[in-house]
């Protein structure tokens, strides 16, 4: 194998690492963005959870509050 050929093999190997980095870069960022997707999903979920308790508790305590309330 000649010199050249071995400069040219080495020289497709380094544009190859080089573009393996990029795609992992790419694919970090990506892994990255899905992780804030799901955090902020799951505290609209959290919230969501809170509020809707929040409204059942308060009509519980009304439902209970009316009928005791209410004359025999």
């Amino acid at each position: 194998m000649s010199d050249e050929q071995v400069i040219q093999l080495l020289e497709e190997i380094r544009d190859l690492q080089k573009l393996h980095v990029e795609n992992y870069k790419d694919a970090l960022k990506n892994q990255q963005e899905s992780i804030d997707l799901q955090r902020r999903a799951a505290r609209r979920q959290k919230i969501t959870l809170f509020v809707a308790g929040f409204i059942l508790f308060a009509l519980w305590i009304f439902v209970a509050w009316s009928s005791y309330s209410t004359p025999r």
